[in-house]
């Protein structure tokens, strides 16, 4: 099959695995920066070029989105999936999982568990809404923050204020969480393809932080999740509509509670610590699930003899 990875850089890991993966399973691939393809829309249908030549055939797209080009990025894979390619995250689903507040609201209406969220607009309501999450530490995270980028932890309430006051004042989206300290700065990524939890990794924040993202010094060590934490994580996955996805979970009194749903998860920390060939599962569910598309199975229906229809009595 004609793969397309949508990609700013080549020379990244995760990039470099799915193109070992799809050529070593004999596909076609090309990777492709989405900031250099632009695209004809019409009432005559859709077409699009790349570095001033056509482009399209491609039977799968495998998106590698960055969170600074999600807008754009987006809008060219939709354009894919308007001329007939197919993607195991569609841009549908890659746009709700960017949005922190939209994704929570749609996890919490799932009856997924999450820390208790609260967000507000105006400054008048500051007091009321840290009031409604309950007293700190408070996380407060930046609504399209990545890799543990623009996640702050406040300690007492004016430092609350004083956090969202300034954000507020940058014209910052933001939410405001409760901490959960039984996490003890751990927290599971949950590595999803298709209908199940494929790797998984436990990470540890450094000390004196509480963020556990690996780009911040964090560790990983391979872990088998309960049952109940890999329904949790593919339940989330699928509430988004993503069929590749790192849920981050942490463990509470409580059970699982959803941290975050990553539509473009790095494959380099979890494949390390866990030597589980990801890409290749990313790659087969693709091309699996294009084929699906192109040939949908046939409902034939049961036939008599002499060919006709059978006759209910």
């Amino acid at each position: 099959m004609k793969l397309a990875i949508l990609s700013r850089n080549s020379k990244l890991y995760s990039t470099r695995r799915l193109v070992e993966a799809a050529r070593g399973a004999g596909h076609s691939v090309r990777v492709l920066d989405p900031l250099r393809c632009y695209m004809r829309i019409g009432d005559d249908g859709f077409s699009m070029r790349y570095k001033g030549r056509a482009i399209d055939g491609y039977g799968a797209v495998i998106p590698r989105i960055g969170a600074s080009v999600t807008r754009y990025g987006c809008a060219v894979l939709h354009q894919f999936e308007l001329m007939g390619s197919h993607s195991p995250n569609p841009s549908a689903a890659i746009a709700i999982a960017r949005d922190k507040l939209r994704c929570h609201q749609l996890l919490a209406a799932q009856g997924i568990g999450l820390p208790t969220t609260v967000f507000g607009d105006n400054p008048d309501d500051t007091a009321d809404l840290l009031a409604l999450l309950g007293p700190p530490p408070h996380v407060i995270k930046l609504n399209e923050g990545t890799q543990g980028a623009g996640v702050m932890l406040t300690e007492k309430p004016s430092a609350s204020r004083g956090v969202v006051e300034a954000l507020r004042g940058l014209y910052a989206n933001f939410l405001v969480q409760e901490f959960v300290a039984e996490a003890e700065g751990a927290d599971l990524r949950c590595f999803v393809v298709g209908d199940q939890v494929v790797a998984a990794m436990r990470r540890q924040a450094p000390a004196g932080d509480f963020r556990s993202n690996l780009h911040r010094g964090g560790t990983a060590v391979a872990i088998e999740p309960s049952a109940d934490e890999r329904a949790v994580a593919v339940r989330a996955a699928q509430a988004v509509g993503l069929g590749v996805a790192g849920v981050d979970l942490i463990r509470s009194r409580r059970g699982p509670l959803v941290l975050e749903v990553n539509a473009s998860p790095g494959l380099e920390g979890i494949e390390e610590a866990t030597g589980v060939d990801i890409a290749a599962k990313i790659v087969e569910i693709a091309v699996s699930k294009a084929a699906l598309a192109a040939n949908p199975p046939r409902a034939d229906k049961p036939r008599g003899r002499r060919g006709r229809a059978p006759i209910n009595q």
